[in-house]
């Protein structure tokens, strides 16, 4: 009976190795199977990192471009110019209209002038007899000067006759003064341009009834006029004046017009952070007109040598500015600092050289090594 039981211990015991040995060589197994497999994947991984980009390239160049700065703007007339009456009275007539082309010195208007002709007259008048008054005190002064020498009249009497004369002197100075003034105002009640120009504005019609200082019409300078647009802060330190500017307006498609830059105003404005500057632009065949739009392009310098890449080329990372190159079958990332922009283009003054490759689509895909098919 006891050899039996240890019998059965014995197997007990054999069956536990088995089962020990059979533990271990399936969890060998499974760590062998797992490990193949992870190494399956890096090498998937690795063969898909491989995996060539497609994209599109262009080829960096250097060009002699001018440096600008674009904007918008609007044509104003150079002057202009209120006309107004300088008297009270009724307006006979008015000699324009709007939209009428004035020279200087031109009749516009004209005021019914009867009452002012005649205090006109009035005045002369009164002049004439002044100075009549005037010429017989200055001859008796003479008779009485004759006498005094001669001790036939009191010096009282010379002296009576010496401020006669000089009241008459003084009555002759204010009949003046009333006769000049009478024909100054006499001569306002006719209206002139006082520069050439066109009419904008007519505020008046015959028969209206005007005083000093009512509005008649407004008259502006088309000859010659005014291009105002605002320059953007970061730009404003290339201005100066007698620069170019080329412009175009909807009127005249294709067509490019040119002024001079005249006027820098002093200050920014802080809504906008921009400043207002003006042109002069020359329009002596009166082809353009105020209240025109404008594209405008100033030119802030000579032309220069730089190297450009299309602005689709570029990716910005917050404050950084980057692109990738094509070097071999692999991209490469560099760092850029760029400058003005010239239409599609943008300047490239640091981090990229002329005849480089520069990837311009697909670059969203790359990182730094990746390789990449150029598309053709």
């Amino acid at each position: 009976m006891f050899g039996r039981t240890s019998s059965l211990t014995g197997e007990v015991r054999t069956d536990r190795r088995r089962i020990r040995i059979g533990s271990v060589v399936m969890a060998i197994l499974l760590c062998a199977g797992v490990s193949l497999n992870i190494g399956c994947r890096k090498q998937e991984q690795k063969v898909a990192k491989e995996r060539a980009v497609n994209v599109r390239v262009w080829t960096a160049e250097t060009r002699s471009l001018r440096p600008y700065v674009e904007s918008i703007g609007t044509l104003k007339p150079y002057d202009k110019v209120t006309v107004s009456s300088e008297v009270d009275g009724i307006l006979k007539s008015i000699h324009v209209d709007e939209g009428s082309p004035v020279s200087r010195g031109q009749l516009v208007a004209e005021i019914k002038d009867v009452d002012y002709r005649l205090i006109a007259e009035q005045a002369t008048a009164a002049l004439k007899q002044a100075q009549a008054s005037l010429a017989n005190a200055e001859r008796e002064y003479q008779r009485k000067e004759a006498l005094y020498r001669e001790e036939l009249v009191t010096k009282q009497q010379f002296d009576d006759i010496a401020a006669r004369l000089a009241l008459a002197r003084g009555d002759v100075e204010r009949a003046k003064a009333g006769r000049d003034l009478a024909n100054e105002k006499l001569s306002k009640t006719k209206i002139f341009a006082p520069m050439t120009g066109s009419v904008l504005e007519k505020k008046v019609t015959s028969g209206d009834y005007i005083r000093n200082g009512t509005f008649l019409a407004s008259i502006i300078r088309t000859d010659l006029l005014k291009l105002s647009f605002a320059v953007s802060e970061k730009d404003v330190g290339g201005l100066r004046a007698g620069q170019s500017a080329v412009f175009s307006v909807d009127a005249f498609p294709g067509r490019e017009f040119r002024g001079q830059l005249k006027t820098i105003y002093p200050s920014l404005e802080e809504r906008t952070r921009s400043l207002q500057v003006e042109a002069e632009v020359a329009n002596t065949g009166r082809t353009l007109k105020p209240g025109f739009f404008a594209r405008v392009t100033l030119y802030t310098g000579p032309s220069r040598n730089t190297v450009v890449a299309p602005v689709t080329a570029l990716l910005y990372d917050n404050s950084t500015t980057k692109l990738f190159v094509v070097e071999g079958n692999r991209a490469k990332e560099r760092k850029v600092r760029i400058g003005r922009k010239y239409g599609e283009f943008m300047e490239i003054t640091e981090g990229l050289k002329a005849r480089e490759t520069v990837v311009t689509v697909g670059q969203n895909n790359l990182m730094e090594g990746v390789p990449v098919h150029v598309a053709r």
